[in-house]
């Protein structure tokens, strides 16, 4: 795969900065609703003990029957025929009507606004039977209708009783304080008409005080009263909205919540809201970045909502919501809005709703996750861009340096140019210094192979020369004396040959020799020791000196191998050391590595950076010594890879004296041997 793709595919994967974004914004969406839930059950707690206080009537509890009057703000006309009702327009068997189990035939309406109560009552399967008064013994249908006021006022006023019948359909029919015909209540106002197959009664009344009971019944003169209406006995418990307490709560209010509070049978006794701030710019006022940007608004908040909880839907029928108890993570759904919610139980098992409208909350997280994302693409727009560029130029620089590569060595293999060394500092740079580096040393190593023939003729043409002739002479000669002598000239001859011979398979055979070896634990102190005082015995002309150390100094290896590697050296030593000069071998350790140093006085290293002096056939003489073919310091190489160590080279200056210092660096823990090139 090329560079550019690799980085094509990095590049894709920076999507995941989006991802993490988004993760983000979720987070943030949980700690927004958490805190926000946090001071919506604070104010929820405080409105409770609000409402606790205007709540002290009777609550309405299961069993119990109540009426319930929906609030409105218009003032319906009392004429009989509902024109005027609130939600009359709509269907008439979908409005909230009231009636008791398994006796739909009569129901009612109940509504009131600031002065007034409005009920409606309808008697179905049965027209209207009116009052005659010259035979009031006639069955004509008869209306009752009881007014408890609150606990608190009994003592001062009784509960009152209303009888109503009327003497033909219409208008203005009289209302009998307690059913005395003398008694009419002129507070009362009351329409009765008859719509053929029913019989419809509206009533208008003041609006009675909160905690009061309010019940009716109807029945025919020759019957007995009935129980097709709300009992008399008790009355039901008259359940209307509490005005004073919704003004009280919605001036605590704050953009987008709600307060309901609920009887224990779920009736709405306030209800209060506060809506959310709304644009006043007309859509056709709005451009087209303003209308993309409420689009793309819109749809991140949908996107935050996906990965929201599911609210639980609340049932709220007529005038009635029960809650079931708030799911754990507080949003619910009611009129097609998510809202987080908090439910406080106060006075008499009463409850109070207050609900946040989560639109803000979503506008808020819709609104950082736009941010994010924007931000996130045109970062990833910019790194890809970014990206695609380096790549192209390192592209470029890799083609540069396979060019230079390709153009420094012809098709024969031969090294016919440098490559010049790079000018950056980065991996590319190193990389073509490197290349440089490996060319430089190839050239000259191709210069050795080139002279390798020579040089291996010139070290086997004497010797072969010195064999033929005396073989020659040998033919030539019946003196025994000089057959003699032609027999030792051509023994030393072919012994230099066996030399050359043997100094070209010696690497070879020490690589293969590693494989067969045995590590032992022993003294290198003692070793080097030992080398050294046979050093100066076997060679009388140079001045051998040589410093160990005091203590032991322990070493898993070969000693063979080591004392091997110190004749290499002290034998590469003695070949650039004048007559009578200074050989000195050191033994150094430090805590982890020990140091073998070699230094020899009157040479120096030559100054050529593609040489590699510890390479194969690598040598600095030039027709000193015979059967040299550069072979020692590869050894010395060879067997300090064996031990894990290195070896190096460099000019010094000692106690006054030029010279070379050779190093074998040997560390004390056993290492794996590296591989031998």
């Amino acid at each position: 795969m090329s560079l550019k793709r690799q980085l094509f595919l990095a590049s894709v994967l920076m999507l995941l900065i989006p991802w993490a974004g988004l993760k983000f914004v979720l987070e943030l969406d949980n700690a927004l609703r958490a805190q926000a839930l946090l001071q919506l059950d604070e104010k929820g707690a405080r409105l409770a003990e609000v409402a606790g206080d205007f709540m002290l009537g009777a609550p309405v509890v299961e069993g119990s029957e109540a009426l319930y009057a929906a609030p409105t703000t218009q003032f319906p006309k009392v004429d009989g025929f509902t024109t005027t009702w609130p939600g009359f327009q709509e269907h008439e068997e979908q409005l909230p009507w009231q009636s008791r189990p398994g006796q739909d035939s009569l129901r009612w309406l109940a509504t009131s606004n600031k002065r007034y109560l409005y009920l409606l009552v309808q008697k179905r399967n049965q027209g209207l039977r009116p009052f005659n008064p010259s035979l009031p013994e006639q069955p004509h249908d008869r209306f009752e209708l009881v007014l408890e006021p609150p606990a608190s006022q009994l003592e001062s006023g009784q509960s009152k009783t209303w009888l109503i019948r009327t003497t033909a359909p219409g208008t203005n029919v009289p209302a009998l304080i307690d059913g005395d015909p003398t008694k009419p209540d002129r507070l009362l106002d009351v329409a009765w008409e008859d719509l053929g197959s029913r019989w419809q009664l509206e009533l208008r009344m003041p609006k009675p005080a909160p905690g009061s009971r309010l019940g009716f019944q109807t029945w025919q003169s020759d019957e007995s009263p009935s129980t097709n209406g709300t009992p008399i006995t008790p009355p039901p418990l008259l359940v209307q909205r509490n005005t004073a307490l919704e003004r009280v709560l919605a001036r605590q209010l704050s953009d987008g919540q709600q307060v309901t509070v609920l009887e224990p049978t779920g009736w709405i006794v306030a209800h209060s809201h506060v809506d959310s701030p709304t644009p006043t710019t007309d859509f056709d006022d709005l451009s087209t970045g303003q209308i993309l940007e409420q689009i793309t608004l819109n749809a991140l908040r949908s996107l935050v909502r996906l990965y929201q909880p599911q609210p639980k839907v609340l049932a709220k029928t007529h005038h009635q919501l029960h809650t079931g108890g708030l799911p754990e993570h507080h949003l619910v759904q009611q009129d097609g809005a998510i809202w987080l919610a908090t439910e406080h139980a106060f006075f008499g098992r009463r409850s109070l709703l207050l609900k946040q409208s989560m639109d803000q909350l979503l506008s808020v997280s819709g609104s950082a996750l736009g941010s994010v994302l924007a931000r996130s693409l045109l970062i990833i727009l910019a790194l890809t861009l970014a990206l695609l560029g380096y790549a192209s130029w390192l592209s470029w620089r890799i083609a540069r340096l396979q060019r230079m590569v390709s153009a420094s060595v012809d098709d024969d293999g031969r090294i016919i140019k440098t490559i010049p060394a790079g000018r950056s500092r980065d991996e590319l740079g190193q990389l073509q210094q490197h290349f440089g580096q490996m060319v430089s040393r190839l050239q000259s190593y191709n210069h050795y192979l080139e002279s390798f023939s020579r040089r291996l003729s010139h070290e086997l043409k004497t010797p072969v020369a010195v064999v033929r002739s005396s073989l020659e002479n040998l033919a030539h000669n019946h003196s025994e004396e000089e057959r003699q002598a032609y027999l030792e000239r051509a023994s030393s001859a072919a012994e230099r040959l066996r030399r050359i011979l043997h100094s070209m398979s010696e690497a070879a055979r020490l690589e293969q020799s590693f494989d067969q070896a045995d590590k032992e634990d022993f003294d290198l102190a003692e070793v080097i020791d030992q080398a050294c005082a046979a050093y100066q015995q076997l060679d009388p002309h140079h001045q051998y000196h040589w410093q160990v150390a005091d203590t032991a100094c322990p070493l898993l290896g070969s000693p063979e191998m080591l004392v091997q590697m110190l004749d290499k050296l002290v034998d590469n030593a003695r070949d650039f050391t004048p007559k009578d000069g200074r050989i000195e071998v050191r033994l150094e350790q430090s805590p982890e590595h020990y140091t073998i140093e070699v230094f020899n006085e009157g040479s120096s290293l030559p100054v050529n950076p593609g040489v590699d002096i510890f390479g194969a056939f690598v040598s600095q003489r030039e027709g000193k010594a015979e059967g040299h073919l550069g072979q020692g310091l590869l050894i010395v190489r060879l067997i300090a890879d064996f031990h894990g160590g290195r070896t190096d080279a460099q000019n010094q200056y000692l106690k006054g004296i030029d010279g070379v210092a050779f190093r074998a660096i040997i560390p004390k823990l056993p290492n794996e041997p590296r591989t031998a090139p």
